[in-house]
């Protein structure tokens, strides 16, 4: 086992990863931005070591100074978490010249189904159900209207290398397709560094399932069930759960896609923990989406009811240690429920909301599960993904670990700034998701029966974070005196305000 890792990350799941490795009797190693100097991460990790300014691309996606932090710090691994570098095959291959193990698949594996297309083409060779669409990104205006023609519409243009629903765009007709093209590309480019973009078939109103799979270098893999993740807004998930709602009267539906899962895993070669997530039609016809090479936001809700630690496994698994699970040992006991926590304001569209949080109160008791990153003082930056915690309940049915979860909200409490807590307990007192007859479109037509409508588009979010800034700025200006606080505090608004 390793004696010194370091965690290529921050916020919530830095200390989730951080929290494993001491219970493990392993050292820790935080590396930190400036905005994030002060974070909880950097005062439990053993170790911090600054990566640089706050913007991502000058610290968080900096290969070359997360790997001189390993060098510096004697770490023998790097744990990448999720976002930034963790499914960054170049990164993982770096990692593995440096002689430091990437805690997490083979740079190969990465590379097999890194991006949605490569991903796309290894399911189909295996034999597991995909979306119509085409495997390679579309090359001209010309490919993409005879594409979507044979396809039909309405279909759906992906970003090659995309993830968190940025670069996608529905097209309903052809006259709206050069548009969309140029704005999802656009988008590409913005977000990955890559413009390329793919076409595959809108599946109307489907359930967004993944699976969990875990597996050893030695070529043994299981999955560890299900997660219903069709609660998304902006296409990125709000609300998970385990077991799915749909697996209450098809329970057969786990089997076959835990298969196909499998199939996806296996040939790519792929070994630690990943996610194989499908779309599932209303006829229950699944079909393979994607495939997550790292550890996903919304694991605690498979933790809770397979009673495993996925974290704990991947270490052991990068360690070189045999997965001693088989398939028949996985059973699924009671429901969890997870809530992501954001620093945004649900009634303005869901817009971020940056700044500094005056005081926070955190639930507990039976059933439930807090991770975060969140302390009375700080302040939240706008430079990276405003994710505060996540939220987590465990119960023995669905309608108990609902119930404890509007407990659970009923006492959380953050001030300061807006959250999407108040959302939260509108959505678990809703009769249709009460019943779990839900879909991916959900979250609009729970606001278009409220009278209101979201999906603000990716310059609304842009000109929000800027405008929050500002006012941030001028609520808060720095003047000379006491009545400016402490020096740190006053460069701190400097560094914010360049």
């Amino acid at each position: 086992m390793f004696r010194k890792v370091l965690v290529a990350n921050r916020g919530e799941i830095a200390l989730r990863v951080i929290r494993a490795l001491r219970e493990m009797g392993i050292a820790s190693v935080a590396v930190y931005s400036d905005a994030d100097r002060n974070s909880l991460a950097v005062r439990m990790a053993d170790e911090a070591v600054r990566l640089g300014p706050a913007p991502s691309a000058e610290s968080y996606l900096r290969m070359d100074r997360i790997l001189e932090a390993a060098a510096l710090t004697g770490a023998e691994a790097i744990h990448p978490g999720y976002g930034f570098l963790s499914e960054n095959d170049v990164f993982a291959a770096a990692c593995e010249s440096a002689g430091v193990k990437f805690i997490g698949p083979s740079a190969a594996a990465i590379r097999a189904v890194g991006s949605k297309t490569a991903a796309r083409q290894v399911a189909k060779a295996a034999g597991a159900p995909i979306v119509p669409g085409i495997e390679e990104p579309v090359d001209s205006m010309d490919e993409a209207r005879r594409v979507a023609r044979e396809i039909g519409y309405p279909v759906l243009l992906k970003a090659v290398a995309g993830g968190g629903g940025k670069g996608m765009r529905r097209v309903d007709r052809e006259a709206d397709l050069e548009a969309a093209l140029r704005d999802a590309a656009s988008e590409a480019e913005r977000s990955f560094r890559n413009a390329e973009v793919y076409i595959e078939k809108l599946v109307l109103e489907p359930r967004h399932i993944e699976i969990q799979v875990l597996g050893d270098e030695h070529g043994h893999m299981i999955h560890l069930g299900e997660r219903e993740c069709s609660l998304q807004r902006r296409h990125q998930k709000v609300i998970e759960e385990s077991p799915s709602p749909v697996m209450l009267q098809y329970p057969e539906l786990r089997h076959a896609m835990g298969e196909a899962a499998l199939k996806v895993a296996r040939a790519a070669g792929y070994y630690n923990a990943g996610t194989c997530e499908f779309l599932v039609d209303a006829n229950r016809n699944f079909y393979f989406l994607e495939m997550n090479t790292r550890l996903q936001v919304e694991h605690p809700v498979t933790e809770l009811v397979t009673v495993l630690d996925l974290v704990e496994w991947q270490l052991r698994i990068a360690s070189g240690e045999r997965l001693t699970l088989q398939q028949e040992d996985i059973q699924w006991r009671g429901w969890a429920i997870e809530c992501r926590v954001y620093a945004e304001d649900p009634t303005a569209d869901f817009m971020p909301s940056p700044g500094r949080i005056e005081s926070v109160r955190e639930p507990s008791g039976p059933g439930i599960r807090l991770d975060s990153a969140v302390y009375a003082g700080m302040t939240v930056p706008m430079e990276y993904d405003p994710l505060l915690a996540k939220l987590a309940v465990w119960a023995s049915s669905r309608g108990r670990a609902i119930e404890r979860m509007r407990r659970a909200i009923s006492e959380y409490r953050i001030s300061g700034i807006k959250t999407n807590l108040e959302f939260f307990d509108r959505v678990l007192a809703d009769s249709e998701f009460r019943t779990g007859s839900f879909h991916t479109n959900y979250i609009p037509d729970f606001f278009a029966r409220a009278g209101r409508s979201v999906a603000p588009t990716e310059d609304e979010m842009t000109a929000a974070k800027a405008i929050a800034v500002f006012h941030e700025a001028k609520r808060k200006p720095v003047t000379a005196g006491p009545a400016a606080g402490s020096r740190w505090r006053a460069s701190l608004h400097a560094e914010v305000l360049r």
